[in-house]
C-alpha cells in the first residue's frame, strides 16, 4: 500500500500562527506518520481508508450531528463487486489529503467556536491563556474515539503542546485546541481504519487485538466508529471473551443502527451509488425525472431492511416477493395508485404484474440498461455477478455491435437481434451464459416500465439456463431462488465487506454459514454467528514483508 503524506495545510492561518507552525517541523514529522506501531509481538494486519460515509457518520457521532462535513471526497472503485474491499488498497493522493486538511480545519474550527464549546468536555480557567489540564482532557477524549484507540503518552503530549504553543502566541486557548483537533483529524490513524493481530492462542497465526476487533464490529454493524462502550469493551479486555464479546455482538445487534450498517452493505453490493451516473433519454422517458434515482435506490434499500432485517425472513425472498415500498414518484412510474398517507408506504403488485423481487425494482432494471432501450447482455451480466457471485469476462475489443445497435434493422426485437450477434463464436459463450438472464426480463423497458411489445412485435420472455427453462422475471426469480449459489453469495460478500478482502469462499466461514443454512437463511443469524466466530477475527502470521504501522504510513 501506498500513503501519500505530506504536512497538514491550513488556508488563511493569522500570520503569528503561520510563523509558529513553520518552526515546528519536528512536531509536524511525528504527527506525519501512524504515531503508535504496534508494540510487542502485534503486527497490522490491513489500513483501510474511511469511505465518505463512514467518515461523516463518524464526524457526526464524535462532534455531533450539527457539525457539517464541507469537502470532496476522493473516488472508490469496485474490487471483487464491493467498494469496501478496494478501501484497502487506496492510497490518499496529494489532492485528496489537501481535501482532507481543508475539511478537518473547518471541522475542528465548528467544533471549538462559541456556540459549541459547551458540548467540550471541560471549560479553560481563562478562555485567554493555555490550560494544559483542559487541553488534555478534550484532547485525550476525542483522540480516544478518532483514533479508536487511546492516545499513546508521546501523541498526548505532543497535541497538548501544540495547544499551549498556540494558545501563548495568540492569547486564545480555543486556537490551540482548534489546531491541536484539526491535526488529529488529519492523521491516517483516523483516516484508515487500522486493524492489528496479535499472536492467538494456539500460536499458529494471530488475531485481532481487541481495539481492531471493536473497530471492525463497529463499521460492520452500524457503519461509524466504535461508542464509548464497544471502546469501553475493548479496553478491559472483554471483546477478547466468548461472553463479552457476544454481550456487545447482541447489544449492537439490537440497536436500530443496525439498519444503517446494513443499508451500507446491500448499498454494495447491489452497486446502487451507480445510479448516481444513471441517464435516460428524457423524450423517450419523461417520467424518468429529477429524483427518481434516489427514489429508485431508497425503494430497494427499504425493501431489502424490511424483509432481511426487520422481518427476518428468508434472504431468497428477495428474489420472488412481490411487496415493496413506494414513494410518488415511483408510483407514477409503476402506474400504481399512491395513497398520500405518508412519504413512504408498503405496497404490493399484484400476481399477474409480472414484478418479481428485486430483479424487477426500477433501480436494478434503470441502471444495467442503455439511456434510450433496455440491455439483456447488460442486465444479465451484472445480476449474475451480483446474485450469484459469477463474474462474465470482459469483451474483446474488436466486436461488432452493429447488429444489436442498429434502429433499422429488419428485426424488430432485440432478443432477435442479440441472437444474430451472438451467432459468432467469439461472442456465443459469453452470451449464452448471460443473455437468458436479461432476456427474461425483456418485460420491463430502460426505466423498468412494464410493456408486452416492442415495436410492436409481441416479446419473448421464455429463457433457459443450464437446462433449466422458465419464462419472464417471475420465473427468473424462481430460479434464483433456490440456486444455493445465491444465497453463498451474499454470504460471502459479506464477509469479504467486512472483512476488506478478495474473493472470500464459504470454506472461510463454515460454522458460521452452516448455521446460516439450518436458520432458513436469515441475515440475522449469518450476521451474528459471523461476528462470534473466531475466523471472523483471524489474521495470517506476520511474514518477511509483514510492515509496522508507522512503516506502511511512510511507503
Amino acid at each position: 500500500m501506498r500513503l501519500s503524506l505530506q504536512k497538514p495545510i491550513h488556508r488563511a492561518l493569522p500570520p503569528r500562527i503561520a510563523a509558529l507552525l513553520a518552526i515546528m517541523p519536528a512536531l509536524w514529522g511525528t504527527a506525519a506518520a501512524l504515531a503508535a506501531p504496534p508494540s510487542g509481538r502485534s503486527w497490522v494486519v490491513s489500513l483501510r481508508r474511511l469511505t465518505e460515509q463512514e467518515y461523516r457518520n463518524s464526524i457526526a457521532d464524535i462532534f455531533g450531528k450539527e457539525i457539517e462535513v464541507r469537502g470532496a471526497f476522493e473516488p472508490t472503485f469496485r474490487s471483487s463487486g464491493l467498494a469496501a474491499v478496494s478501501t484497502a488498497s487506496l492510497s490518499v493522493t496529494p489532492v485528496g489529503f489537501e481535501s482532507f486538511n481543508k475539511m478537518a480545519d473547518d471541522i475542528a474550527g465548528q467544533v471549538t467556536a462559541e456556540k459549541y464549546r459547551s458540548k467540550l468536555p471541560c471549560a479553560p480557567r481563562d478562555p485567554k491563556a493555555p490550560d494544559d489540564a483542559c487541553a488534555t482532557k478534550i484532547i485525550s477524549h476525542y483522540g480516544r474515539l478518532l483514533f479508536r484507540r487511546p492516545l499513546t503518552a508521546a501523541e498526548l503530549d505532543n497535541r497538548v503542546g501544540l495547544s499551549r504553543r498556540i494558545a501563548e502566541q495568540t492569547n486564545d486557548f480555543y486556537a490551540g485546541l482548534r489546531y491541536s483537533l484539526s491535526v488529529l483529524l488529519q492523521l491516517p490513524d483516523f483516516i484508515f481504519r487500522s486493524e492489528v493481530a496479535i499472536p492467538s492462542a494456539d500460536g499458529r497465526g494471530g488475531t485481532l487485538d481487541s481495539w481492531s476487533r471493536a473497530t471492525r464490529l463497529s463499521f460492520l454493524m452500524w457503519n461509524t466508529t466504535p461508542d464509548a462502550e464497544l471502546l469501553r469493551a475493548a479496553e478491559s479486555g472483554e471483546l477478547n471473551t466468548p461472553e463479552g464479546l457476544a454481550k456487545q455482538v447482541d447489544r449492537l445487534m439490537a440497536s436500530p443502527r443496525l439498519d444503517a450498517g446494513m443499508r451500507a452493505f446491500f448499498d454494495d453490493m447491489l452497486q446502487l451509488d451507480t445510479l448516481d451516473t444513471v441517464s435516460k433519454d428524457s423524450l423517450l422517458y419523461p417520467k424518468w425525472g429529477s429524483g427518481m434515482a434516489d427514489s429508485a435506490r431508497e425503494e430497494t434499500l427499504r425493501t431489502v431492511i424490511s424483509l432481511a432485517l426487520h422481518e427476518n425472513r428468508d434472504i431468497r425472498d428477495l428474489m420472488t416477493t412481490r411487496e415493496t415500498w413506494i414513494d410518488r414518484r415511483l408510483a407514477v412510474l409503476y402506474r400504481v395508485p399512491f395513497p398520500f398517507t405518508s412519504d413512504w408506504v408498503k405496497y404490493e403488485f399484484p400476481p399477474d404484474s409480472g414484478r418479481s423481487g428485486l430483479l424487477t425494482q426500477i433501480s436494478m432494471l434503470a441502471m444495467f440498461s442503455h439511456p434510450g432501450r433496455s440491455s439483456p447482455t447488460k442486465r444479465g451480466v451484472a445480476l449474475l455477478d451480483i446474485f450469484l457471485c459469477s463474474p462474465t469476462p470482459q469483451p474483446p475489443n474488436n466486436v461488432d455491435f452493429s447488429v444489436v445497435n442498429d434502429p433499422k434493422s429488419p428485426l424488430k426485437t432485440l432478443r432477435e437481434r442479440l441472437m444474430a450477434h451472438a451467432t459468432n463464436q467469439v461472442c456465443a459463450s459469453c452470451h449464452t451464459r448471460s443473455d437468458p438472464v436479461g432476456l427474461a426480463l425483456e418485460d420491463f423497458d430502460t426505466i423498468g416500465g412494464y410493456r408486452t411489445t416492442e415495436n410492436g412485435v409481441p416479446i419473448d420472455v421464455s429463457a433457459s439456463i443450464q437446462g433449466h427453462s422458465f419464462s419472464g422475471a417471475q420465473g427468473l426469480g424462481q430460479y434464483i431462488h433456490d440456486d444455493p449459489q445465491y444465497p453463498a453469495c451474499v454470504a460471502r460478500k459479506l464477509y469479504s465487506y467486512s472483512r476488506g478482502v478478495k474473493n472470500s469462499y464459504v470454506s472461510d466461514f463454515s460454522a458460521a454459514y452452516k448455521d446460516f443454512q439450518n436458520s432458513g437463511f436469515r441475515l440475522r443469524t449469518l450476521l451474528r454467528t459471523m461476528a462470534l466466530n473466531d475466523s471472523f477475527y483471524a489474521a495470517a502470521p506476520p511474514g518477511p514483508s509483514t510492515s509496522t504501522a508507522k512503516e506502511v504510513a511512510l511507503k
